[in-house]
C-alpha cells in the first residue's frame, strides 16, 4: 500500500486587528478526475533559502510534503519558479532532485530597480543566462512589468524594468524556451515590450487583464495561466476575460504560497489546491472538467516539453 502524504498541521496568528485568523494549510480538495500541471508555483519559498523567516508562524513544508499531496490530488507536475537569484540557484537543483518539477528562472521585475541601483544588473542577468541553460529549465520567467510594487513615476526605476524584461524576452527567443510574463497594473507597457521584441512563445502568469486583454493576447498566440484570483467573489471582470479564451491557449496555476483559491483565500496555497480553480475555469468555459484537465496537461506538455 503507499503511503499516504503528510497531512498540512494546523496553525494560526493573530492579525494587526487582533483577531485570530486562520494560517493553517487547507485540507485537500475532491482529487481531479485527470491529472494536470501546476503552471506556476515557488516552492522555494516554503522550503527553500530563507523559508524560515518567509512562511507563516514558522510552519514548514517540504518540498516532498507538498508533491506528495499535489500527486493526490491530481496535480503530480508543475513548473518550480525562481525569481530572484537565490531561488533561481535553488531552482536548478530542486528540477534535478525530483522529477515531478521542471523549472523556470529569471529577475522578477521588482528585483531589477533594485539591482540596478547598486549596479548589479548586468551581472545578475548574465547569471541568470547561465541558469537558464540548465537541465530541465524549461521557461525564462517570471519576468515582465510591475507598476503596483515599483513607483511608475520612479523613471530610473521603471527603465531598469523594462531593461531586464527586454533581456529575458531575448534570452528565451536565443534558447528557444517560453517566456513567462508577470504583469500587475502594467498591461500596456508589457504588450507593448511583447509586440516590440516580437515575442511569440508566451505566457500571461496570472492573467489579470480585462476581455480586450484577452482577446488581443489570444489573437498574438499568447497562453494565458490562472490563478486562485479567478475563484474570489469579487473577480466577475477576469471570469468574464477567461470566458473569451480558447481552452487551447488556458493553463492553470497557484502562484503558491499565494493567491489561495476560494473557499481558504487568506490560507497558504500549494499546488494540490489547484482542483480549486480547475473546477472554476471548466464553469466558466462550459465544458466538462475532464475535457479541461485534459486539453490543460496537454497544453502544458506542448510548452514545456515532457517531464
Amino acid at each position: 500500500m503507499a503511503e499516504e502524504p503528510a497531512r498540512p498541521r494546523a496553525r494560526s496568528s493573530t492579525g494587526a486587528d487582533g483577531r485570530r485568523r486562520d494560517r493553517s494549510w487547507p485540507p485537500a480538495p475532491e482529487p481531479l478526475p485527470v491529472p494536470v500541471v501546476d503552471d506556476h508555483t515557488h516552492l522555494d519559498i516554503v522550503d527553500g533559502p530563507g523559508a524560515d523567516e518567509r512562511s507563516d508562524d514558522g510552519d514548514r513544508r517540504t518540498v516532498e510534503d507538498l508533491l506528495a499531496l499535489a500527486a493526490a490530488a491530481g496535480v503530480p507536475r508543475a513548473v518550480q519558479i525562481g525569481c530572484d537569484l537565490p531561488a533561481a540557484r535553488w531552482t536548478v537543483e530542486a528540477v534535478q532532485r525530483h522529477p515531478e518539477l521542471v523549472g523556470g528562472v529569471a529577475l522578477h521585475p521588482n528585483e531589477a530597480p533594485v539591482l540596478a541601483a547598486r549596479g548589479e544588473l548586468d551581472d545578475a542577468l548574465e547569471e541568470i543566462g547561465r541558469l537558464a541553460r540548465a537541465d530541465r529549465i524549461r521557461v525564462v520567467g517570471e519576468t515582465g512589468m510591475d507598476a503596483f510594487r515599483t513607483d511608475a513615476g520612479d523613471a530610473a526605476a521603471v527603465a531598469a524594468q523594462e531593461e531586464s524584461f527586454r533581456a529575458h524576452v531575448r534570452l528565451a527567443e536565443e534558447l528557444g524556451l517560453p517566456v513567462q510574463v508577470h504583469d500587475r497594473d502594467a498591461h500596456a507597457d508589457v504588450l507593448r515590450v511583447l509586440a516590440e521584441e516580437r515575442a511569440e512563445r508566451v505566457v500571461l502568469h496570472c492573467f489579470s487583464g480585462d476581455v480586450d486583454m484577452a482577446r488581443e493576447c489570444v489573437a498574438r498566440g499568447y497562453w494565458l495561466s490562472f490563478a486562485g484570483t479567478v475563484t474570489f467573489s469579487n473577480a466577475g471582470g477576469l471570469r468574464s476575460a477567461l470566458s473569451v479564451v480558447p481552452l487551447e491557449r488556458v493553463l492553470l496555476e497557484t502562484d503558491a504560497p499565494f493567491l489561495t483559491p476560494s473557499p481558504h483565500r487568506g490560507r497558504p496555497n500549494a499546488s494540490y489546491l489547484v482542483p480549486h480553480t480547475a473546477r472554476v475555469v471548466a464553469g466558466v468555459l462550459d465544458v466538462p472538467l475532464e475535457e479541461l484537465c485534459t486539453a490543460v496537461a496537454a497544453t502544458a506538455e506542448e510548452l514545456y516539453g515532457p517531464w
